[in-house]
């Protein structure tokens, strides 16, 4: 069904106030259970809080870019192939939500900044074709799994919690880099990569903290 340009407008405001300030439900179980029960004190787990911390970071700039990108599109099944995407990265917010109560932390106060910023460069994105939109995706997708690979190096060992989250979501992300490419993404030019891993880098960085 075609929806004209103002329901998208009304229906992306009530993604980013869905993402933002309400508290996200997961539409399934994260299917990668904990190895054992997870007991965390001091140093380790506010560790893990300000990695999981980084991760609901990430988690919002999917909503975000998703949500820009199956806006930008023109294809019908396009926008149905992001919109799906973004309902299973909806999943992961609500995981790394939850995980963050349970280790007593707060999400980055800059969540606002993320959340505009990302749909900005989806916006972009997407106005430059769906060919390059796709190999946006693929290759974000592509850096997001490096960096959740880094993280299973960098949470505490017993933090089987956090450790399961992390690695249901970098499998859900390997999977959406794939599909991207079936899709018919465009490989992005090495300095563009280069500049969205610094940029990653710079967030992930700050969002560690802030």
């Amino acid at each position: 069904m075609q929806t004209s340009p103002a329901d998208r407008f009304i229906g992306n405001v009530d993604i980013a106030l869905r993402t933002l300030f309400s508290t996200p439900r997961a539409s399934r179980e994260c299917t990668t259970l904990p190895e054992t029960t997870t007991h965390l004190e001091g140093p380790d787990k506010a560790l893990s809080g300000a990695l999981m911390r980084v991760n609901h970071v990430g988690e919002v700039c999917a909503q975000a870019l998703y949500a820009a990108q199956a806006h930008a599109t023109a294809s019908p099944a396009l926008r149905t192939h992001f919109e799906a995407a973004a309902r299973e990265e909806a999943d992961h917010l609500a995981w790394t939500r939850s995980r963050l109560d349970e280790l007593g932390a707060r999400p980055s106060l800059l969540n606002p900044l993320w959340y505009a910023g990302a749909f900005g460069l989806g916006l972009i994105a997407g106005r430059l074709g769906d060919a390059w939109s796709l190999g946006f995706v693929a290759e974000t997708e592509r850096q997001v799994e490096a960096h959740l690979d880094s993280h299973l190096d960098r949470l505490p060992v017993a933090d089987h919690a956090s450790r399961a989250i992390v690695a249901q979501m970098k499998a859900d992300e390997a999977r959406h880099a794939a599909e991207a490419v079936d899709a018919g993404a465009r490989q992005l030019p090495a300095p563009l990569r280069s500049i969205m891993g610094a940029a990653a880098k710079v967030m992930t960085t700050t969002a560690h903290y802030i």
